[in-house]
Order: structure tokens, then sequence, then C-alpha cells
């Protein structure tokens, strides 16, 4: 695992699981992340990465165990009030309104952040920063937007809250070798500039290109953790995961 330093932990995760009818999803899991860190959660499908990112968000109620936001117990906050705290949320399946356009969808995610005379200069930043300044020009309908497209304005979207920690279920999925390229510039430059984000993703090429930290998940609990280079060479992770 890469060394810590001496910045603060935003995110930490005590002994968190998650049963359904008796099946546990995720056991016993933990993790910490500092601030400013870039972190990746791999594992087979049905591993629990997916479960473990619900519960951070609060669209899950964990069976036991706790969430800490900068030191702040959140296990029973609102998911309104988690995204208020700094954490916001990209899923796998965009979550856009398809017949509004590329500004209005940002509008409806950034109305509840700033108010309404910064609007029209916070979604011109937010179209910039994801790059979309010449999609911006005919502001198209989302439905009329490619995959990559839209996947990018839902990263702006997320972004409307001025999160502290950026969550991104499968970023690269779907996406084309220019789009994937793209997007882990979009990442790094996102984490370079202080953001601490956590993501789930399956290419593993993708993983290496921009993971500072990886932990693997297996059958809902912790296999192994470490720096990229470390699970490559981790025999067991080979075995279930990688593959090789």
């Amino acid at each position: 695992m890469e060394e810590k330093g001496n910045k603060e932990e935003i995110l930490v995760l005590k002994n968190l699981s998650k049963s359904f009818g008796g099946i546990n999803a995720v056991e016993q899991f933990n993790l910490t992340m500092e601030q400013g860190e870039l972190h990746c959660l791999i594992g087979p499908n049905g591993a629990g990465k997916t479960t473990v990112f619900k519960m951070i968000m609060g669209i899950l109620a964990p069976s036991s165990g706790k969430i800490l936001l900068n030191g702040e117990d959140i296990t029973k906050k609102q998911p309104k009030d988690r995204a208020r705290g700094g954490i916001s949320i990209k899923m796998q399946v965009p979550g856009l309104f398809p017949d509004l356009s590329l500004k209005e969808n940002i509008r409806v995610a950034a109305q509840n952040f700033v108010p309404k005379k910064e609007l029209n200069t916070e979604i011109a930043r937010l179209i910039e920063l994801v790059h979309l300044q010449d999609v911006s020009v005919t502001n198209p309908l989302v439905k009329n937007m490619t995959h990559g497209q839209q996947q990018w304005l839902e990263i702006a979207m997320a972004l409307a809250a001025h999160p502290k920690l950026l969550l991104l279920d499968e970023p690269a999925a779907g996406l084309g070798p220019e789009e994937t390229e793209f997007t882990a510039e979009l990442i790094e430059q996102l984490n370079h500039d202080g953001l601490a984000v956590l993501f789930i993703e399956h290419d593993m090429n993708f993983v290496k290109r921009i993971a500072k930290n990886v932990t693997v998940l297996h059958y809902g609990k912790k296999f192994a953790e470490g720096t990229m280079e470390e699970i490559e060479k981790n025999e067991d992770v080979i075995k279930i995961y990688l593959g090789k």
C-alpha cells in the first residue's frame, strides 16, 4: 500500500457489512482514504463493490459498521446530507434526463448548491471542467449525445456539489480508446486539483493507468490491498481475478 502521509482522513469505513435475506453482500469491510487520494476498488462481479458505494452514499443502510466523513459519523445520515457534507457519486448507469439539454441537466444538478444569480456562471465552469465546450455550443438534448459525452456530463453534474470525495462507478465502461484516455486525464486532473476519488473499474488497463492504491473485494470481503504493482504480483489476486 502506498505509504500514507500527514493528510487528514477523508473517508473511513469501519467493519462495514450489508446482508440481504441472510446473504452477506459485504462483510466487515474496512477502508481508509486520505484527502486528495486516488483509490480503486476491483474484484469479480458480485464482489460487493457497488454495494459499498451505495452504503457510502446512503442509498443503502449498512447492516452494521460505521462510515466516517472527515471524522464525522455519517452512517445514519440521508444521501442529501452526505452530498452537502462533501460526497458525490456517478453511478455506472447514467442518471441523466434524456429529454433535457446538456445545460438543463447541469442546471438541475447545480441549482441546489449555488445561488440562482450564479447558476449560469457555474454551468459554464462545469462544462469547461469536463471539456464539453464544443458540445455546449449547440446545447443538444442528452439523448442525442454520445455515450462518452453523457459520462462526462454526469461527472460534471456530480461536481456541481463541490465534493471533497467523488465516487465513480466504472467511469470507463463502454468507452472507446480515445474516450477512455480522456476520462483518465480528466480524473487525474480532478485529483491533482485536490479532489479525493474512489472508483470502481473492471478495465485493468484503465486502473493501471491512474490508480495509486487498489483494494480487491471478493465475496464481500477485503481480499487484498496495495499499490497496483503489488496487486499485480499477488498470486492469490491473479488466481481469483486477474486471470493470468
